[in-house]
């Protein structure tokens, strides 16, 4: 079972994931898809508010902020890692819980990162928003590091979170029944 999407003048199929007996997800993906990538891309900057940086967690948002920054012309983006790594000094951390990761885990900003966009506006990249636990983690690193949160930017809204107005996305997918068919349709 697929759900056909059309996205930055693009159509993609995406393949119906069962997550638990009662949900299944529209798995949206953009490893790897260069195209759909730079449309995307494109089509978030045109929405964006002025910004100074941006951030995204790791690891499906990387290509899509990185593509963001080239078409942008910025030369510095940030990450949110999900790993301390040896490199990082002065990290700030906090929990995050994602539909699509079992049980909680950390999230991580290099201090060096933290200082840089401390005072400065930022917007938040990911791909999908759903239950918004993911980014809601990336906001409390940003908050913590003294950045200012001038936007929140998605490809795609999922179920509920397209009826927030505190985001801004390109499109809206539902959430899926175990076998396949639309929640609350």
């Amino acid at each position: 079972m697929v759900h056909h999407i059309k996205i930055a003048g693009l159509e993609r199929d995406l393949p119906i994931c069962k997550l638990s007996d009662d949900l299944s997800i529209g798995a949206f993906v953009i490893f790897g898809d260069v195209e759909l990538t730079c449309a995307c891309a494109g089509a978030l900057l045109e929405k964006a508010p002025e910004f100074d940086y941006m951030v995204a967690p790791e690891a499906k948002a990387i290509p899509l902020v990185h593509e963001m920054a080239r078409q942008s012309g910025r030369n510095e983006y940030f990450l949110v890692r999900k790993k301390k790594k040896a490199y990082m000094n002065g990290v700030f951390e906090t929990d995050d819980t994602s539909i699509t990761t079992t049980g909680t885990q950390k999230l991580y900003m290099d201090g060096a990162d933290a200082a840089k966009i401390k005072g400065k506006r930022v917007l938040i990249i990911d791909d999908v928003i759903s239950t918004g636990g993911s980014v809601k983690a990336v906001e409390n690193l940003v908050n913590q590091a003294g950045g200012i949160i001038a936007g929140k930017m998605f490809i795609i809204a999922e179920g509920d979170a397209a009826k927030r107005d505190d985001i801004i996305y390109l499109e809206s997918i539902p959430l899926f029944n175990g076998d396949g068919t639309v929640k609350n349709a």
